[in-house]
């Protein structure tokens, strides 16, 4: 049994459908800010809280795949002594007394 969990599932249209959303999202934000009717400070406000939101979104992410990626770990450390236990044992083997 050699699966790899770690292999990555996305596929390239799907990694390219999310960089064009951020892209987007990303403009649309910053357009936004642009054309609103605001004094300088006011757009500078908003220009900060968005690139904030953008970084603790990146930050949150990476904590979240982390933490999945932690787990897997476990979880195979523990199929992986399961499965030496399992090779080591003789089930034909005579007690030694």
């Amino acid at each position: 049994m050699t699966t790899n969990p770690m292999k990555n599932k996305n596929t390239a249209a799907f990694f390219a459908q999310a960089a064009i959303a951020f892209g987007v999202s990303a403009v649309g934000l910053l357009v936004g800010i642009a054309y609103l009717p605001l004094d300088v400070w006011q757009r500078l406000f908003l220009g900060m809280t968005g690139l904030f939101v953008i970084t603790s979104s990146f930050t949150l992410a990476k904590v979240i795949r982390d933490a999945q990626e932690g787990s897997t770990v476990l979880s195979r450390i523990d199929e992986a002594r399961l499965e030496r236990m399992l090779a080591e044992h003789d089930p034909y083997r005579t007690p030694q007394l």
